[in-house]
Parts: C-alpha cells; structure tokens; sequence
C-alpha cells in the first residue's frame, strides 16, 4: 500500500516555489494498516530479537538464550556498552532490511552513534553477514555465544563500531561528522540510498549543523542521495538534548528552512506502520528529483526528505529503578543496570527485562533465528548492509597522466600549486567518475584553478549551476570537506583536500580518527585497500606577512608526524617539478595519510624532471651545484626541508662563497620528512649507514625547517651524535610584514643560516675559527640593516627583493 502524501511534494520537473504549507507543518502520511500483518511481523521480530541480542552483550557472558535463570555469574567483570541508542538503530536497520528485500534498494547505511556498535553487530549477525567475513561467528548457537559474551572483552568486538564492522565506513567516535561522510559516499554512485542517522546528541555539534547543507553539493544526475534520520531520543550521558526540548513545529521550521521536507515519526502506537510509511515516501521523493534531473529537467532547489524519529531512550529497556525513571532518560545511556553483578535487585530487573523479548519465540535451540526474522532479510548477500562492496571493496584505481609533460625548465620560476593545478586539471580528465576536489573556498586564492578549464563547482542550490555537475566542492567548511573527503575515499574512490596552511588544524583529530579506522582496517583480513586521504597544505606561513599572525601555524604538519608511522607520510617538495612528481604518486598511493607542503607563489625550479624523479624517490639528496666541490668532505651541513627556507638555505650558500670562501659546505635538501626518524621507526627511514653518508658521521648540521623545530628533534631522537645538530623553523613569531621580515622573525633567513654554518664550521676548521666571530658579526650587522629598510621602506634592499 503506497503512503498517501497530504503535504507538498517536489513537483516533477517544474521549478515554481513550493507551497507555504510546508513551511507550517511537517509532511502527513496515512499510517494505519501501512504494513501488511506479515512483514509487520516479520520487522517486529526481527526488532525483538536484534534488541535481545544487543542487551545481552552489555551484560551476558553466559546463559546467552536465558536457558536457565540469569545468575551473578551469568554476569561479564565488567560492564561496558551503550544501550539507549540501540533501540532506534535496530528500527531503521530492521526497515532497510524489509524494503532491501522487497525492492531491491542498493543501501549503505552510515551511523553516527558509534557506540551502538551492539545494535548493529546483532543485525549484522541475524543477517549472517558477521559469519560470512568472520566465520568464527556463525548463524547459530555457538557464534550467537561467542558475539554476546567477547563483546567489549579482550579479544572480542569493541564497544563502539569501527572497521572490523561490517559495512561501516564511520566509526562515530567523535561526533559531528556522520552526515557529512554519508554525502561524501553517496557521490558518484548514482544507484545508492545512504540511510544516515544522526544522534540528537551529535546534532548539537559545529560540524553536523554544517553538514545538514551538503546536499546542495549533490547533483541527482550524477550523484546517489543521503536519507539523513536525526534520531531524537531527548538525552545524552547526563543532560537534555537542545533537539529533545524541541517540539515539532520548531524541527519543521528549522529543517524546512535548511530546504528538507521534514517528516516526523513519532507514533509510538504504530511506529512501524509509521516508519515503513515514512521511508517509502522519503525513498519516492527522491527517485522523483534523480528522474527529473536525469530526464534534463532538473528541480530548481529540490526539496529533499529527511526523517526525523522521535523515540523514548532505551525504549524497550528497564522502566524504573530504584525510583528514578530509565526508559526515557539519561539513565538508560549507557549500562542501564550497572550493579546486575552484584545487586539481586538489578540481577532481577535484569531477567526481567531480557525475558520480555521472549529469545524462545525468536531463536532455536540451535540458536536460529525464526523464519518470521530471515523472512525480511535480503536474499542476495550483495544486497545486505553490512555486505555491500562499497563499504569494502570498491577501490578503483585512479589514472593520473605523466606529470614529466607538465614539468618546467630547470632556472626558471614557477609557483608549484600552478604546476598542479595544470596537473588536477588532467586527472579529472582521466578520471571523470572517480576523482573529486574537496575545498573551503580557496581554489582560485590557492592557485589551483587550472581545473576550472575542465570542470566547474558543484553547487546544485542556485539556478545558474544546477544539473551542471563538477568536480570541486567549495564549501567554508573544514569539517564538511573532511567528512565528505572520508565517505568518498572509503567507498573507493580517490579526494584531494587542499588548504590554507592555517586552518588545516581545525579538522586535526577527524584526520586522526580517519588514520584509526584505516589502522584497523589494514589489519582487517576482508577489507580492501583505499586510496589515501590526501592533503595539500599551502598558503603557507612563509607567504602569509600579508594576512598577519592568525595565518601563520604550520602545526598541522606534527599532526600527520603523531600517527602510526605505517599510515603517516609528510613530503616538502622544494620546487614545481618535484610537486608534480610527490602529487603523482599521492594520488595513486593506498591507506596512507599524504601531506603536502608547498607555495603558491612562483620560486625557482631547482631540478630537472629526471633529477626532480630521482630526488623525490630517494627522499633527500646532496645538492651539488649549491654546495663547495659538489659537498664532499664538508666543514658544515646545510639541510634545507620546505620551498621558501631551501630558498634562504642556498642564498646562504652564495652569502658563505663571498664572506667566507674556506669553509666547505654541503646542502641537503629532504623532501620526504619521514627519511629522518630513526632507523626502523618509519618504513621511509633512513639506515644508519645511508644517514651517516648523507649528513657525514660527525661534522654539524643546521636545518632550516618549515615547521615547528620540536617536530624535527623528535623524529631524529635516536640518531648518533644529536648534539652537533641545530635546528630552525617556525618559532611563532610573525605579524603584518614582508615575506623576508617574517624568515628574520624566525631566524630561518639566509643571514641566520650563514651565522649558524660558520659557528658549525669553526669547529672543524681553524681557518674559519679565527675570524668566525667578526664574520658572524657581519653577518648580523647586515641581517638588522635589512630588517630596519624593510620597515622604513615597506619592501626588501640590497639583499631581498620581498
């Protein structure tokens, strides 16, 4: 029986405003006798027996099936889980399942209470798909044991969902981010429904706020949809949620302005009449947009559905305890039952409560499900949640053309983020389906429009862009590109984030979680590879005198240095050619993190293609033509790591020529950060023979660092002979100024770099030592002539031209 709409749905094709009656009330479905008394219960046992089976794990570690009454014994050490949002996935899990069945719907479902993991890992095992990547958790008694009791156990399932879950691609550990990673899978699988829930707890969050607009990057021609179902169950840990003191009319209002048709289910006398009823209106609203906007009619502003489901907390769970309410409060959060080990009176309402689902009615002996349970399970086990490709094997390999064609004349200048804006330009080419740019709205001051040429923005909530599709999504949004970089990596596809140096940090510990799920992952036997999350860190602070201190923090980079070294890889390209070489080879790389640094403003090319090759692939070399008699047997090594301070490194060279022609330098520039951990630490990591042939065995080094100093002295903790080793970066200091005041502010300048070569090389070399301080002297009388032109001038002098 279809649902019958009473309030205004999307018009076909014609873009007219919708009516003001959706700006009153939510949409109205007829509900009774939605279901037919066969699938009605089939869904509610199916609830019945997920709901057993996700209590039991919080508390049991044996007598899973209540074959005899529940004792202290029958009771886990120790109690771990959180019920209260199980009920309200189990429902929608239950739903997808009968309409998967029914209809055939292609169907991710992405949650964003991560600590529902017993929800969903007693649906994954009433489906059999636990048993079918992880057969030591069969469809019968013996895996039904097992799941129950090694939940949140050592050696069994964590409390919260995570990659060793079947057919998740969000953890949920932090929340905020669920909707938006929904978006970023449904892209370019024009076939997929991404059923997303959104706890009200999680809805307070920045980042979900933001998230509710992504639609309008999703174009319905190319793109499949997000059916987001914000669950308001009134409380978190120990508080109201701002959603639960809402009533209806305020949620209407909200989300019919965000641009949803909002229908709210809340009927608890009906509820699943009203929930099958809901989502067969939502999932008929939007095949209306895709039809309209793949017919070449695109709706103007298509009104997409959203649901919202109003359910007590822990419905189904204990009522009272010990006079305080726990169905429908705070109570109900986590361990509704904490004192069941020891308390009869918990023991009891514990029995009590398990034996209202009646496991008897839902399960075998043998421990299988009913026939009433399997009869709305999908048939095709690539239809199922937790088997569906996407959320585990669907990586396709991206194509990038050969960056040498794009490479420039060694001398001469070029910005490096033009070189691979040219560069993205052609991989979209390749890639037309697999390849996206996820960017807060500074493409063009970034440099990288290039892609412009080939592809515009893909925003859908304007008339002059709709059904025109595109490759970049610009939104003001770090949060939003990150999570939608993250649901379009982990459905196999490939993203690129690039970003002011600055502001890269704000999405920091998403990245951190994202490196946690692909940890996991990787040691997950049936999960595929995914291509990498790629960033490229720009707008640097080295080009940021304009903008001022507030956009001067390469932090970010120590980020990326925290992860498990097998995840983690943070390259500095010092010119355009070696960009394009490191850009390359991000894109086609697997479950790393990639972090690129570079400028945007033009800087010499330093290297040839063939030489640009060779030193991205070694990760540092000696550069001969900036060091004395090609850097053999040097007083001094000078180690440039990032564009502008390689730039003052080898103008410190020429300074050292003129001002001090004795003292024998060698310059190094390393370009793969991870080349310097110690030997074993990093896959990347030097040996002790390749570092010492490097940087010599024991003659100084001074590096001159694009980052924070104390990101370098961590990584090269464990090397020999740390003590003759100095080092600069960025050291927080800058303001509104030129480019070279801010490399003095630093004492990353070419006259800091010089100071520091001499003192290195006075050690070694007596002809150097005897004049080391008067030339040392110098050397800072024209640092502070510089810095006093630049400030009377507004510009650099003799020395600088910035």
């Amino acid at each position: 029986m279809p649902a019958q709409i009473i309030a205004q749905p999307n018009p076909p094709a014609d873009p007219s405003l919708i009516s003001d009656s959706i700006l009153e009330s939510a949409v109205q479905l007829k509900i009774k006798d939605f279901l037919p008394q066969d699938e009605l219960k089939a869904v509610q046992e199916f609830r019945r027996a997920a709901d057993y089976i996700a209590a039991a794990m919080i508390f049991l570690n044996d007598n899973v099936l209540l074959e005899q009454k529940t004792t202290h014994d029958n009771i886990k050490p120790r109690l771990l889980g959180h019920w209260g949002t199980c009920p309200g996935l189990v429902m929608v899990y239950a739903h997808l399942n009968r309409i998967i069945r029914k209809t055939g719907l292609d169907a991710l479902y992405v949650v964003g209470p991560g600590h529902g993991a017993p929800a969903i890992l007693a649906c994954l095992w009433l489906e059999d798909s636990l048993g079918t990547f992880l057969p030591e958790y069969p469809r019968n008694y013996t895996g039904l044991k097992k799941l129950i009791s090694r939940f949140s156990a050592p050696g069994g399932f964590p409390s919260h969902i995570n990659a060793e879950t079947p057919g998740a691609i969000h953890e949920g550990g932090e929340l905020g981010y669920a909707l938006s990673v929904a978006f970023g899978a449904a892209m370019d699988n024009p076939d997929l429904v991404v059923a997303c829930v959104v706890g009200d707890g999680e809805a307070e969050t920045g980042p979900t706020a933001t998230a509710w607009h992504a639609y309008k990057y999703i174009d319905p021609a190319e793109s499949g949809a997000v059916l987001p179902i914000l669950h308001v169950n009134g409380f978190k840990i120990s508080e109201r949620t701002i959603f639960g003191t809402m009533d209806d009319k305020e949620i209407t209002a909200l989300f019919t302005g965000y641009g949803y048709q909002v229908r709210i289910i809340e009927d608890l006398l009906n509820l699943d009449n009203d929930i099958a009823a809901s989502m067969e209106w939502a999932l008929t609203e939007i095949k209306k947009i895709q039809q309209a906007a793949r017919s070449g009619k695109p709706i103007v502003k298509p009104r997409w559905p959203m649901l919202v489901l109003r359910t007590p907390k822990g419905l189904s769970g204990p009522k009272e305890l010990h006079g305080e309410f726990i169905e429908g409060s705070f109570h109900s959060h986590q361990v509704p039952l904490p004192a069941a080990k020891t308390s009869a009176e918990e023991l009891g309402a514990l029995q009590k409560w398990l034996s209202s689902y009646k496991p008897g009615e839902l399960f075998s002996k043998e421990g299988e499900p009913n026939v009433a349970i399997l009869s709305i399970i999908p048939e095709a086990n690539t239809k199922k949640l937790g088997q569906r490709k996407e959320s585990y094997a669907n990586y396709i390999p991206l194509i990038t053309p050969k960056w040498e064609n794009l490479c420039y004349e060694k001398g001469s200048q070029e910005s490096c983020m033009k070189a691979v804006g040219k560069f993205l330009r052609d991989v979209i080419k390749e890639n037309p389906k697999s390849f996206r740019i996820f960017s807060p709205d500074e493409l063009v001051s970034n440099k990288l429009d290039a892609v412009f040429d080939v592809t515009g923005r893909n925003m859908q909530w304007d008339i002059a862009s709709r059904g025109q599709g595109g490759r970049i999504v610009e939104i003001l949004s770090e949060h939003t590109c990150q999570g939608m970089l993250q649901g379009y990596t982990l459905t196999g596809r490939t993203g690129l984030f690039p970003s002011y140096e600055a502001f890269l940090g704000i999405i920091q510990t998403m990245m951190v979680q994202y490196s946690k799920f692909a940890k996991m992952g990787s040691e997950t036997n049936w999960r595929q590879p995914v291509g990498s999350l790629n960033y490229i860190e720009t707008s640097t602070w080295t080009r940021q005198e304009h903008n001022g201190f507030s956009h001067q923090n390469p932090s970010f980079i120590g980020a990326v240095l925290n992860l498990k070294p097998k995840f983690a890889r943070v390259y500095l390209p010092p010119d355009a050619n070696c960009f394009l070489s490191t850009v390359s080879h991000c894109l086609r790389a697997k479950n790393y993190v990639n972090l690129m640094v570079g400028s945007k403003q033009p800087t010499p090319v330093w290297l040839t293609p063939e030489e640009a090759d060779a030193h991205c692939i070694a990760g540092a070399t000696v550069w001969k033509f900036a060091s004395v008699d090609d850097g053999v047997n040097p007083d001094v090594v000078l180690v440039g790591i990032g564009v502008e301070v390689t730039f003052e490194v080898i103008a410190a060279a020429v300074l050292l020529r003129k001002h001090a022609p004795e003292l024998r330098v060698r310059v190094v520039n390393v370009t793969d950060l991870m080349i310097l951990a110690d030997t074993g630490l990093h896959p990347h990591a030097l040996s002790h023979d390749a570092f010492k042939n490097l940087f010599t065995e024991d003659r100084p080094i001074h590096f001159n660092y694009h980052g924070y100093p104390i990101e370098l002295k961590g990584l090269l903790f464990g090397r020999p002979n740390l003590d003759r080793i100095s080092i600069e970066g960025y050291n927080e200091e800058g303001t509104t100024t030129s480019p070279f005041d801010m490399m003095i502010s630093n004492d990353t300048d070419r006259f800091s770099v010089a100071i520091a070569a001499i003192r290195g090389g006075a050690k070694f070399n007596d002809r150097i030592a005897a004049f080391a301080h008067e030339k040392c002297s110098y050397l800072k009388h024209l640092r502070q002539k510089e810095r006093d032109y630049i400030y009377a001038n507004g510009k650099g002098g003799q020395f600088t031209k910035n």
